[in-house]
């Protein structure tokens, strides 16, 4: 189909008669015919009028057009109905204000960040004393087994920490506080590993790998709390 529609170059309703066809195509050409009309003639117009009176005219080829316009409004109804319902999501998903933002930031700080906070700084500042008591004597059974009982309570709360920050997405503002987060976790867990290993052989070697990747997992936690600052 073309922009052109036949009914209204003739200046009538798709339901007109073939005698309504005939009367509006002479009508037309009466107007704006140059022999007719001189003063408003119009060669383009002209053969508007006669390509739609040539088609409305023969009901057998109006026919054909008939179905042809129909379906033409039916896609055209059919993809404006679906232009407007993507431009309704895109609205919405534009709608979101700087409230609804500041919102999502709260619930996370409050709901993932503090308790895994909460949770990290509980791990990272009871090695110390840890560390402190096993000096004592690294070869007492009763001091390794008080450490392997520290070891695994860090582990229940690496445990809880890591589930808590994976239940919920963090905002795009809060990516890099997300970052540091997930990679203080990490150290975490690889100093534990390397604890773990030093009830077996005694090789002090251990002791101070799991302590270096504690101390890259507190100052990651500090980069991490430094980041959130501006949001309390």
């Amino acid at each position: 189909m073309t922009d052109t529609n036949h009914y209204e170059t003739l200046q009538i309703h798709q339901n007109a008669s073939q005698t309504e066809i005939k009367q509006a195509y002479r009508r037309l050409v009466k107007l704006f015919h140059p022999d007719s009309n001189p003063e408003g003639k119009n060669p383009d117009k002209i053969i508007l009028i006669n390509a739609a009176y040539e088609v409305l005219g023969d009901e057998k080829s109006r026919q054909s057009y008939d179905r042809r316009l129909d379906r033409y409004s039916q896609n055209f109804s059919s993809s404006r109905q679906q232009r407007t319902a993507k431009t309704a999501q895109q609205y919405q998903a534009k709608r979101q204000t700087g409230r609804d933002i500041d919102e999502q930031v709260e619930e996370w700080l409050n709901f993932i960040y503090n308790p895994v906070n909460k949770l990290i700084d509980e791990i990272i500042n009871s090695l110390e004393e840890q560390i402190d008591d096993l000096s004592a004597d690294p070869f007492d059974d009763e001091l390794l087994e008080v450490f392997q009982e520290y070891l695994d309570t860090c582990r229940e709360k690496l445990k809880q920490a890591q589930i808590s920050f994976r239940s919920r997405p963090n905002p795009p503002s809060l990516a890099r506080t997300a970052a540091h987060i997930y990679y203080c976790l990490d150290r975490i867990s690889d100093g534990l590993d390397e604890f773990k290993y030093f009830p077996l052989n005694y090789d002090e070697g251990y002791l101070h790998t799991g302590q270096e990747m504690f101390r890259i997992a507190e100052q990651l936690l500090y980069e991490a709390q430094d980041s959130v600052e501006i949001y309390k």
